[in-house]
This record gives C-alpha cells, sequence and structure tokens, in this order.
C-alpha cells in the first residue's frame, strides 16, 4: 500500500517556535508511516525539520518589525511583488508535484494573514485538484488576543469554506480555543484536540547545569539573557549557568554577552539536547513561548517565566499564567525587567521543592499522526 503523502506548509516570520513544532508533528507522521514533505518559508533553523523529513524551502521571509506588519526578504529588504510572487509560484509548483493526500497549513487561518498572497492560490489549487486532498490548518492552543475587527469572521469563512478540520495543539483541560478565539461555537465539529506537542522523555543530560537561561530563537530575548548574565555576577560564584541566545541573536550583541560573562557562565547559541539539560537543571529562566513550556513539562525543573509582549502580544502571558495558577512557574514581567528582580526569583526558585509532575496530555505530535490516519481511513 502506498504511504498517505502530507504537504505541510510552516512559515515562521520571528522566532523559531512554529518550525519547532512542525518538525515535532512531522517526525511523528514519518514515524508512523507518512510519506511527508514539509514546505518552509522562513529562515534557515539548524536541526528543524529532521534529516528524516523531506523539505522544500522556498526564498526566505521575516517579519520586517516585531508587529509582524510587513516582510522582508532574508537580506532585511522589503519583499517586493516580484519576489512575492515567485514565492507563490514555487509554492504551487510543490504542491502540484505532491500531489498529496492531506495538506496542512500551519497557523493559517487564524494567523499569517501576511501569507494570503501565495496561500488563498494554495487554497483555490487544492479546490480544484482530482482527487481534492483534505485541507487541515494546525494552530497552538492559545492565539493572539485583540485582533482587528472582521478578522475572527474572515477566519471562521475559511475555515467553513475549505477546511475540513483545525488540529488544536493543546490539552482542553489546560486551555480552550474559545478563551481565546471567540466564534469557537461557529466552527464546533471541524476542531480536533491534540494533546500538547512536547518532545518524548528526554535521556539524562551529558552536562549539568545549575540555571539554564533560554530566549528561544533569540530575536527578542536579548534583555532576558543580559539580566541572566548579570544575575550570575551577582549570586554565588558556585551556582553553574548556560545562556542560550537562540540563533537570531546579532552577531555583535552575542559578542558583547560573551566578552562581559562570568567565569561560571557558558553562552551558546543553540543546544539540540535542550530538553535533556532541563532534567539536570534546578532552574530555567524563559519567555513563555509554546515550545520552551512543552519542554519544560517534559522535566521537574523550576521555572521562571518572562512572557514577551511587545506590539501587544498577549499569547504567552496567558501561557505564563494558567501555568503559574498551578504551580507550575513562577512570573516575571518583560518591561521593567531588573536585576534585583531576577536575583529574587532564582532565590525563590533555588529554595523551593522540585516542580510537581504535571497531568497534561503531551504526545500531541503522535496524536495528531493518529487523527489524520483515522481521518483518511
Amino acid at each position: 500500500m502506498t504511504a498517505p503523502r502530507i504537504f505541510f506548509y510552516v512559515q515562521h516570520l520571528l522566532g523559531i517556535g512554529h518550525i519547532a513544532r512542525a518538525s515535532r508533528i512531522a517526525d511523528a507522521m514519518a514515524s508512523d508511516g507518512f510519506d511527508v514533505t514539509v514546505v518552509t518559508g522562513g529562515l534557515p533553523v539548524p536541526g528543524f525539520p529532521g534529516d528524516n523529513i523531506r523539505t522544500i524551502e522556498l526564498p526566505p521571509v521575516v517579519a520586517s518589525n516585531v508587529g509582524f506588519s510587513g516582510l522582508a526578504d532574508a537580506n532585511g529588504q522589503a519583499a517586493g511583488e516580484e519576489f512575492l510572487s515567485r514565492r507563490r509560484d514555487l509554492l504551487l509548483q510543490a504542491f502540484d508535484e505532491a500531489k498529496p493526500d492531506v495538506v496542512i497549513i500551519e497557523a493559517f487561518p487564524f494567523g499569517r494573514r501576511q501569507m494570503r498572497f501565495e496561500l488563498l492560490p494554495l487554497i483555490d489549487a487544492i479546490e480544484n485538484a482530482e482527487p481534492r486532498p483534505k485541507l487541515l490548518s494546525s494552530v497552538r492552543d492559545i492565539l493572539q488576543e485583540n485582533r482587528k475587527a472582521g478578522r475572527d469572521d474572515e477566519t471562521v469563512k475559511l475555515i467553513k469554506d475549505h477546511f475540513d478540520a483545525v488540529l488544536i495543539h493543546g490539552d482542553p483541560s489546560f486551555v480552550r480555543l474559545e478563551d481565546t478565539f471567540p466564534l469557537t461555537s461557529e466552527i464546533a465539529g471541524r476542531l480536533r484536540y491534540t494533546g500538547l506537542v512536547a518532545p518524548p522523555p528526554a535521556p539524562e543530560p551529558t552536562e549539568v547545569f545549575d540555571i539554564i537561561a533560554s530566549a528561544g530563537g533569540g530575536a527578542v530575548g536579548l534583555e532576558l539573557i543580559r539580566a541572566a548574565r548579570d544575575a550570575a555576577a551577582s549570586l554565588p560564584s558556585y551556582l553553574s549557568w548556560l545562556l542560550i541566545t537562540g540563533p537570531n541573536l546579532p552577531e555583535a550583541d552575542f559578542s558583547a554577552l560573551s566578552d562581559d560573562a562570568p567565569a561560571n557562565v557558558t553562552l551558546v547559541r543553540f543546544r539540540k539536547d535542550f530538553p535533556s539539560l532541563l532534567r539536570g537543571a534546578k532552574v530555567s529562566i524563559s519567555q513563555a513561548g509554546y515550545n520552551t513550556v512543552g519542554d519544560l513539562l517534559r522535566s521537574d525543573c523550576r521555572s521562571i517565566l518572562i512572557p514577551f509582549v511587545a506590539a501587544g502580544e498577549t499569547e504567552q502571558t496567558v501561557r505564563a499564567e494558567r501555568l503559574k495558577a498551578l504551580g507550575l512557574a513562577y512570573i516575571l514581567p518583560e518591561k521593567g525587567l531588573t536585576l534585583e528582580a531576577v536575583k529574587t526569583a532564582i532565590e525563590k526558585a533555588l529554595a523551593a521543592p522540585r516542580r510537581p509532575a504535571v497531568s497534561l496530555d503531551l504526545d500531541g505530535a503522535k496524536k495528531t499522526a493518529a487523527i489524520i490516519r483515522s481521518m483518511i481511513g
């Protein structure tokens, strides 16, 4: 029997969370016997998608600012009409050649409106294909709130007109889609909760650090890493620190951090074994992004969360508050972050017992594959 063919579109614009989650899902689908093609549209990220996944790289675009109001190419130049038209044509060609049984579009139509120039033509191609593949939306559990008027209605119309299902990568006992998307009831029949897409349980770490501070992709985490570096210089020197800046931190900022780092601090851009390292750490300091929290929930490491709130972002704050309510995290504000606040939070975390085990469903990648297999028979 021919393996079912999956065509998985994912566009990351600022951080690496979207491509990391999609890569875990793609790996699970490949392990379940699917023939998976991942189409990426952002800057390359080491390790994502995995080596065993067929990948098509479109000419990359990134957010031209933290408000996601425009698109730029890999050199930071505004993405013009000719550039975007070429991307669209390459995407449509890839779809035509793949002849998939299932198309998954990550985030859209709940997000990624900037990509309508190529996603709406892709949806038209799907509708006109013979046979027509299933079309699924892949979305995280918490959406950005305070969207512009009419956006939610537009999203509902696209779902009703074109999408066979919406894969919600969350545990409904933790947060439900209607908590951040008010028109959920209008598409309730198409929703499928998969559980959180966390990594599989990690092996014991090959290195052990007392405190790990991480900034996700690194595009917006400089102040967090600086605060952690300064805290390392102020707290007892026997504590060992690992600072993970993310691959997108500008080189000048990385060099400045390295020059000023105390002797007990190791500074790196990326660690593929991050989930394993958390198992050996006493405290983690991070933003509250989806994937980082998934990694944390697989460990019993005490967690200090500093949610990203620039440009009116609300998603990480919602997630952090839910975790705090469950006794699973401390929270510090991103705005006005001070050395004294970071030191105090670390001292409290070090004095606290190891974090309690969680009862949340963390097997979202495998369950996504199972849900799709049940849909196609």
